[in-house]
């Protein structure tokens, strides 16, 4: 399979092809060994998808050693014809990106950007700079790359086939399903015939048409939008600005609104907000695109479509992303505006929540009742999404004549006056939403940590994913500054008893007698564990805080069972 995956993959590539729009690769259809055998086979995982979060899922759950089943009804990325689809990735995503092993060819490829500008008409009213932002300035990562969506995909894919753990089936699509106390069943069509497997888990990521639903009965709570856009991606010989541009009012767009985003390739992704009654098909007509593109940027731009089509926004939210054996996943949970960029990444986000709880229930250091804690967590973080961007929806198309009023007074008071802008909305970007209602979380946890840097104590330079690498899979308690000898027998113990790796954080010099520890002279890694002063941090698997404390006693070990879905009884040192 890696010879053949590998011939096709560099043969056909998946770079920009001048005049011919995207061109993706190809992967081969394998006969499954179901269909020799002629009985169904049993696997821990089946993931249902290839889009970006199943194969997230898949990548992650093949770092932490978790065979699994990855069914595919095409055979490429992406969607053949269409657009570049997702194109602008947030930190956190990329900090999930470094650590599947992918982010420096995301980053070679993709364009990295923080400054955004917003117009009304001709006037600049509000501007920022996520880097000057506390919720992005710490971490290794940009704080946004745009980047084709395809080529992420691929770059998993390949990530995929080195780390050997998953089977990856092309043109393998699930017809029907059923799950009892036992296991689920899939049966599954494919162009050398049908066969059935099983599983214990099923991880849904089809995306926002998915069948799984209506099998499990699912329930969705939904809000459609007449709000239509027209996206162009395209080419220029006269370059605009390598920033985030938005127009809420565009005179080029009859006082519509307009996105402007440089991704992979030197092409521009251009989102054209259209009349509510307008014709998609009269729309993309490419005389019709080009005669606004020319409005926008001037008959001299030089320009050159890679692709053009419509597109209506929506809003959707499954009423539980757990449904027994089944987890839904990235558009099959939930659908949002991408104002602010929340689609595709709360995805990569659901992938990289449920990965680490699948594998350490499946690897049996943490109980079946983590689980639980995907729902409680991600569901969270999807209906605030569905809030935000609702709400730039409303703001870039006013339903009411009070909204109008709204929007035009903010406009009017934000070209002159500094505290109106915080009013404009044109999309509040997305960061690692915290959680405050899960059972994997105490009061004190639930915030995303930066991937920032520090000194391992050689000297060198690390970065917390390089301690969540180290920990391959557990618990990590950072313990910060220089503790007792007490303290550190108490850890060490803990680390014996529990799937628990710990490590000290010092300041600029080594402590007396530490085994292992790591130096903060700035205090980066501390701010970014949300502590202060001599403290501990339970980190998670997915770089979130379990939970914080002062004193290595009983809250620790209590900490780290919660975390686990268990109860933990603290052995004397």
């Amino acid at each position: 399979m890696a010879e053949s995956y590998t011939e096709t993959a560099f043969r056909n590539g998946y770079e920009f092809a001048q005049g011919t729009g995207y061109e993706l690769p190809l992967y081969p259809f394998q006969p499954p060994p179901e269909l020799a055998s002629g009985e169904p086979s049993h696997h821990q995982v089946v993931i249902v998808g290839g889009g970006i979060s199943g194969l997230t899922a898949a990548c992650a759950l093949a770092q932490y050693g978790i065979a699994a089943v990855l069914l595919d009804e095409d055979n490429t990325v992406g969607v053949k014809g269409a657009a570049s689809r997702g194109i602008c990735y947030t930190q956190k995503s990329l900090e999930i990106f470094e650590r599947l092993g992918i982010y420096d060819r995301i980053a070679a490829k993709g364009i990295q950007w923080s400054v955004g500008r917003t117009f009304a008409g001709a006037d600049e009213v509000y501007s920022f700079d996520l880097r000057q932002q506390s919720a992005f300035n710490l971490s290794t990562q940009p704080p946004f790359i745009n980047i084709q969506q395809f080529y992420i995909e691929g770059y998993l894919v390949e990530r995929l086939y080195e780390l050997g753990q998953v089977d990856l089936r092309w043109q393998n699509r699930v017809t029907a399903f059923a799950q009892d106390n036992e296991c689920a069943t899939l049966s599954v069509t494919t162009p050398g015939g049908d066969y059935q497997l099983r599983a214990d888990y099923v991880i849904d990521a089809t995306g926002c048409h998915t069948p799984f639903r209506q099998w499990v009965g699912a329930s969705v709570t939904a809000k459609s939008g007449d709000d239509r856009w027209c996206i162009a991606d395209v080419r220029f010989s006269k370059h605009p600005p390598v920033e985030r541009h938005t127009w809420i009012e565009a005179p080029f767009n009859d006082n519509r609104a307009v996105w402007q985003h440089l991704m992979g390739d030197n092409v521009w992704r251009i989102d054209y907000q259209m009349a509510p009654d307008a014709d998609p098909a009269e729309l993309s007509r490419e005389a019709v695109v080009r005669d606004r593109l020319t409005r926008q940027f001037g008959a001299d731009a030089g320009v050159e479509i890679v692709w053009v089509g419509p597109y209506a926004y929506k809003s959707e939210c499954v009423d539980r992303m757990r449904h027994g054996r089944v987890f839904f996943m990235g558009d099959a949970a939930k659908v949002v505006s991408p104002f602010g960029a929340r689609g595709g990444n709360t995805g990569i986000a659901d992938a990289d929540n449920l990965a680490w709880k699948l594998a350490a229930v499946l690897q049996g250091q943490a109980a079946p009742a983590l689980l639980d804690s995907y729902h409680e967590e991600r569901h969270e973080a999807a209906r605030q999404n569905v809030l935000v961007t609702n709400r730039t929806t409303r703001f870039l198309r006013p339903a009411t004549r009070i909204e109008k009023l709204f929007r035009d007074a903010t406009l009017s008071l934000a070209r002159q006056y500094p505290f109106a802008r915080q009013f404009v909305n044109t999309g509040r970007m997305a960061i690692a939403n915290p959680y405050t209602r899960s059972l994997a979380c105490d009061r004190s946890g639930g915030q995303s940590v930066q991937n920032v840097a520090f000194q391992w104590a050689d000297g060198s330079t690390g970065q917390v994913n390089d301690l969540l690498r180290w920990a391959d899979g557990r618990l990590l308690v950072l313990l910060f500054g220089v503790s007792s000898p007490a303290a550190l027998l108490r850890l060490r113990v803990l680390s014996e008893t529990a799937p628990v790796r710990c490590v000290q954080v010092v300041g600029g010099e080594d402590p007396p007698g530490a085994r292992e520890h790591v130096r903060d002279p700035q205090g980066h890694l501390q701010g970014a564990c949300h502590v202060f002063g001599h403290a501990w941090a339970l980190l998670r698997p997915d770089s979130y805080v379990a939970a914080t404390g002062e004193s290595v006693d009983a809250s620790l070990v209590h900490a780290v069972g919660q975390a686990l879905g268990a109860t933990l009884e603290e052995e004397a040192p």
